[in-house]
């Protein structure tokens, strides 16, 4: 995947890859496969304009500190309310727990602090999620923040470099017109492949642990 090639072309220290559920797991596996680092969610959901789900008036991200994050210009354009905005809010809180439940069972957080993190989703459109997960992980005090995606209008792309210490975009179209068009396969992605894809990750990274010294041991005792 040319993505993951281009983001492990640029050497980060301690990576931890970091994917939007449920489309950019798929895209977040292969880069925390190809840099050998371990793969976690990051609980966000948009708030959609009501007559435009994809088109993102709002997001919310879970944590010891939950967010909203609004996009005036697409609110005030499209005449969306802040008594909608805080409405749909609570629902997505709801969905996010639900998703952190079912996901992650009882497996922890990975650690950002001090880490490279690299920040993963299907694309962009308007790039309120993604400024909305960005602001989160800041107060976590990460070594660094590079934010990987295959598409995404340019407009988008400038707007959230000062969010970022770096980012990587496979494709900037213009005229943008949505995110699906870009893929040959842009299914909605189901719990199911979410879960199994994240187990698969966990697995790899078991594999990849050193042998504990008396594990060794245990091998070069004679029997």
């Amino acid at each position: 995947m040319d993505l993951a090639k281009e983001v492990a072309a640029k050497s980060l220290s301690d990576p931890v890859v970091l994917a939007l559920p449920r489309g950019g797991v798929p895209v977040a596996a292969e880069i925390a496969k190809e840099l050998k680092a371990p793969l976690d969610l990051v609980m966000v959901r948009k708030i959609g304009v009501p007559w435009q789900p994809e088109l993102a008036a709002a997001a919310v991200i879970d944590g010891k500190d939950p967010q909203i994050v609004v996009n005036e210009e697409v609110c005030g354009l499209a005449n969306v309310s802040r008594t909608y905005i805080e409405e749909a809010a609570k629902r997505e809180f709801e969905e996010i727990a639900r998703r952190r439940k079912l996901y992650l069972k009882d497996h922890p957080h990975c650690e950002i602090q001090g880490h490279s993190v690299i920040v993963v989703d299907d694309g962009i459109a308007t790039g309120t999620t993604v400024r909305a997960v960005l602001k989160a992980l800041r107060r976590k005090k990460p070594k660094s923040i590079l934010l990987a995606v295959p598409v995404a209008p340019i407009e988008a792309v400038e707007a959230l470099r000062g969010e970022v210490d770096d980012i990587v975009c496979l494709s900037t179209p213009a005229p943008f017109y949505g995110i699906g068009l870009h893929y040959a396969d842009f299914h909605q992605v189901p719990d199911e492949e979410v879960i199994k894809t994240l187990e698969q990750a966990r697995e790899v990274m078991e594999a990849e642990k050193p042998e504990k010294p008396e594990d060794v041991e245990q091998l070069d005792k004679p029997k």
